[in-house]
This record gives structure tokens, C-alpha cells and sequence, in this order.
């Protein structure tokens, strides 16, 4: 049975204080702390690129459990931000980890949602071709198409990378995932010109209304109830975000945590972050939730083994 073994994780040192552009933006202590959530972003070295961010992830891993190269049978990139066009960044950080030429290697390119997509992708592909042991890498540094003067963005997104180990000695399995789009609303959050922007209210009314939905179906879809969840771990898009689908849900808060002060939105790698606290804590079943760029949404049950 395939299912999460471990994960690595690595945020850059680099960080630019909210505290310090509060005059700038017209905001205050409150807006901080209880609204965004965000009180510093992190921020990449303007010489490291993304698949750099994956190789410091795959570093993380490496400390916290033995990898033998030779055994890795396939390799998924998650970004919309990769190093080039052209080749994937999953080849590139192939060459850079050095894994084996029959490694399979492939990117998917989704946001917020796309660590719930890419583990239900990733293990189907991995199970239906006899494989054993991957590695699923998230990384979106959205630093690269950030305006700093938009105050919509730039409060908000921090850069940062995760690798989930996927394998058949894991400490939690997935059940049924559900997914969902609303294309027609893509320019809500959206990339022009190289820069990115974001419909703030849209953004979190879209979520709001739909992410709540989406759980009780999922918790319905793999035989559950709201109650018999200990932890649901959501995208952390910010703090009124987390604690207004939390307070939909009649939820108790503390189940549905939210930590991303001191590093901000890392986009498809905050659910895998979350998860590394989750990986040997207490929690039996845990429900994941992605929700933003798209837009788009998935959900999943995690369960430990």
C-alpha cells in the first residue's frame, strides 16, 4: 500500500517584514496579525532557482530518513513557476539529484491545489505502473512575479519547497480525494505580463463558499463524519481564510490550525508543511484541503496506518 513515509521541507532565510511596509500600505498591528495572519514573508537568494529550493527539500528528507538513490522510481514536480519553459524542472532536478535514468520525471502545473491533485496523480501513476518509492516535490516561488507595491500580493506569498516521500512503508494513506474547478473565474488570480494579480475578495468569497462544500462531501465520500476528524489542515491562503471555512464548518479552530506567521502563503507547499508536525503526531485522520489558483480546489482523507 502506497502512502506518505516522510517529508522534507525548506524555507529560505530571507525574510521582508509587514511591519516594516505598514506605512506604506495604510495597514496596522490588527491587519497583520488577525487579518492576512502574515507578519514576514520568506524570501529565496536571487541566485537560487526553483528546482534549488527542491534539492534543499530533498536535503531535508535526507536528514530525517535513509535514501538510497537507486531506489527511486519516479520523480513529480509541482510548480507554476519553474526554473525554464523548456526542459520540465523535474528533468532539471533530476541531473541535480542524480537519480536514476529510469526515473521517471514529470511536472504538474497547479497552484494551491496542487499537492492534493499531485498525491492522488502521483500514487495512482506510481500503483498502476508497479512502482515502489517516489518522490513528490512542491514548489512555487512566487518572489519571481511579485510586484513589492501590490499590496494584494506582496503581504501575502512567501517562497518555499517540500518533498513527500511516497512509498510502501508509510505512516498515512489516502482514502477517496474530491476535486472541483471554476474556470470561468481563472482571472481572479492570474499572471500577466510576468507579474501576478489577485482579486483579493473574489479569492476569499470563492473559497468560503466552496471549500466548506467540498469537505463534507469528502468526509462523506470516504464514510466519515465532521466529528470523527481529529485535524483538518487547509491551504493557508491567510489566517480569515482558515478560521472562516473552520467557523462554516462548526468546527472547534484548534483543528484546523494555522501557522504560516513567519513565512507567509507558500502556495502548494503550505499542506505537505502542515503535514510534517502531522507525519508522528497523534492525529488517526486528517483532512486536506488545496483551494486558490485556477480556480480550483481538492480535497482528501488521510489516514494513519
Amino acid at each position: 500500500m502506497l502512502g506518505i513515509e516522510e517529508i522534507g521541507v525548506h524555507i529560505p532565510e530571507g525574510r521582508i517584514s509587514n511591519y516594516d511596509r505598514k506605512e506604506q500600505f495604510g495597514i496596522d498591528d490588527h491587519f497583520i496579525e488577525q487579518k492576512i495572519g502574515v507578519r514576514q514573508v520568506s524570501v529565496k537568494d536571487d541566485n537560487e532557482d526553483t528546482s534549488d529550493l527542491c534539492v534543499k527539500a530533498f536535503a531535508d528528507l535526507c536528514r530525517k530518513t535513509d535514501i538510497d538513490l537507486s531506489d527511486i522510481e519516479a520523480m513529480v514536480v509541482v510548480t507554476q513557476n519553474p526554473d525554464r519553459n523548456i526542459p520540465h524542472t523535474s528533468a532539471m532536478l533530476h541531473g541535480k539529484l542524480g537519480l536514476p535514468a529510469r526515473c521517471a520525471c514529470f511536472d504538474i502545473s497547479l497552484g494551491c491545489s496542487g499537492f492534493v491533485y499531485s498525491l492522488s496523480v502521483f500514487q495512482g501513476f506510481m500503483a498502476a505502473n508497479g512502482m515502489k518509492k517516489g518522490l513528490l516535490f512542491t514548489a512555487d516561488p512566487y518572489s519571481k512575479i511579485i510586484d513589492p507595491n501590490d499590496k494584494n500580493t506582496t503581504l501575502l506569498f512567501g517562497d518555499g519547497a517540500a518533498v513527500t516521500l511516497i512509498s510502501e512503508n508509510p505512516k498515512l494513506v489516502s482514502g477517496q480525494f474530491t476535486f472541483g474547478t471554476l474556470g470561468s473565474e481563472h482571472e481572479k488570480l492570474i499572471c500577466n505580463d510576468g507579474l501576478l494579480f489577485m482579486n483579493g475578495r473574489a479569492v476569499f468569497n470563492f473559497a468560503a463558499k466552496v471549500v466548506p462544500d467540498d469537505i463534507r462531501l469528502v468526509v462523506e465520500k470516504n464514510g466519515l463524519t465532521l466529528e470523527g476528524i481529529d485535524r483538518f489542515l487547509l491551504h493557508q491562503g491567510s489566517k480569515i481564510i482558515v478560521e472562516t471555512i473552520a467557523d462554516r464548518l462548526k468546527i472547534p479552530r484548534e483543528k484546523a490550525p494555522y501557522t504560516t506567521y513567519d513565512y507567509g502563503n507558500t502556495i502548494s507547499s503550505t499542506l505537505p508543511i502542515l503535514l510534517v508536525d502531522e507525519l508522528n503526531g497523534t492525529a488517526d485522520t486528517i483532512v486536506i484541503c488545496g483551494f486558490g489558483v485556477g480556480l480550483s480546489w481538492a480535497s482528501g482523507v488521510l489516514k494513519r496506518v
